[in-house]
């Protein structure tokens, strides 16, 4: 029995020019998360992430909290969706930058639907794939650590919408179940799943043990 943990990214830079960037803080709870796994005497015999900065230095700050070195495998079909185009493909006028919790709710209200529409093949955002190749990218992740990694302990670093579907996929969750798990999903969360050469089998979701002290209660994010 193998053991993929799969975590999301460190906070990012939500409103900002570039959101593909980890904040500081996003930092911090990368090399925390790192070194709870260390903790927890875990390591590592495989190592997989999506391509986008945010998993590049998410993934940095983990072995940077473990110490411990790896050449990770890029994959990216691990790679989030373009939320800026999954809202412009129902709401194509420009949006105002969420600065207030008003404009954040607005905000998510319209990815919600967005997501919705993709899902259901109602729409086509710019550049991007359709929900089938998009979570074919993510299946094939799912294939190639049971295929490669039989009986072994593998870190996945990806996003909410990446690992949403994963969990989706292995739980055969309608899509609506699977927009809510991923607008639910904290930064650095650890989803667990064990797995042998025919399947993989959710054992926790979105935990953040990491961040359980009282520490770190500052330290929970969402974005």
């Amino acid at each position: 029995m193998g053991n993929l943990y799969l975590v999301r990214h460190g906070q990012a830079s939500f409103g900002a020019d570039d959101y593909d960037q980890l904040s500081a803080l996003g930092h911090q709870q990368s090399v925390r998360l790192g070194a709870y796994f260390a903790q927890q005497g875990l390591r590592f015999d495989g190592l997989i992430m999506g391509t986008l900065k945010r998993h590049q230095q998410t993934l940095a700050g983990i072995l940077e909290g473990m110490q411990q070195a790896g050449e990770p495998l890029p994959w990216p079909g691990l790679n989030e969706y373009d939320s800026e185009a999954v809202i412009a493909a129902i709401h194509p006028q420009p949006l105002q930058k969420p600065d207030t919790p008003e404009l954040y709710r607005h905000h998510f209200r319209l990815l919600r639907e967005g997501l919705t529409q993709w899902i259901a093949g109602a729409t086509r955002p710019h550049g991007m794939p359709t929900y089938p190749d998009f979570v074919a990218g993510v299946t094939g992740a799912l294939d190639h650590v049971r295929a490669h990694h039989a009986g072994r302990n593998v870190l996945i670093v990806s996003s909410g919408g990446p690992i949403s579907t994963a969990v989706g996929q292995v739980l055969q969750t309608p899509p609506s179940t699977t927009i809510e798990l991923n607008l639910r999903m904290r930064n650095t969360s650890v989803t667990h799943f064990a797995f042998t050469p025919k399947r993989h089998m959710l054992v926790s979701y979105n935990g953040i043990a990491h961040l359980d002290d009282a520490a770190y209660r500052d330290w929970v994010t969402y974005a």
